[in-house]
């Protein structure tokens, strides 16, 4: 196969997303900086969600309680623990890769950075899970 061939059949347009993915020799690396993207993009529409949930503010305070009132059903409270999930993953994750850019042996240790960045993340998960779900502190 000569390399014209090579690059037509690369760049084939009959290529699917699927083939090219289970191509890609995928890494601890490569699935960390997928979801660092993701949940960035899934901060910056909560970001839009919250400032649309606030205006609620401005339309006096029944209106507001009413808001706040469904925030506390069963499908927010899923939508909240998502949310903390997100926003912890993407901080650590973050702080991660300002270890490994920054330190000298860094680049050395992102494998065993990266476990220590999901198994914090899951604890902490499991943790705030039981404090939304349960509520050990209701008086």
């Amino acid at each position: 196969m000569g390399v014209e061939q090579m690059y037509m059949q690369d760049f084939s347009p009959f290529r699917t997303w699927w083939s090219i993915l289970r191509r890609y020799r995928w890494h601890a690396g490569s699935v960390a900086w997928i979801l660092h993207r993701i949940t960035g993009i899934a901060l910056l529409g909560y970001l839009f969600v919250h400032i649309w949930a606030l205006r609620s503010l401005v339309k006096g305070e029944a209106v507001f309680q009413a808001e706040m009132e469904l925030f506390t059903t069963p499908v927010f409270k899923v939508a909240e623990w998502l949310l903390f999930a997100v926003v912890l993953f993407h901080a650590l994750n973050g702080i991660r890769i300002v270890v490994v850019d920054f330190s000298a042996r860094g680049a050395y240790r992102q494998k065993a950075l990266l476990r220590l960045v999901y198994a914090a993340g899951i604890v902490a998960a499991v943790l705030m899970g039981v404090l939304i779900f349960f509520d050990p502190f209701a008086v």
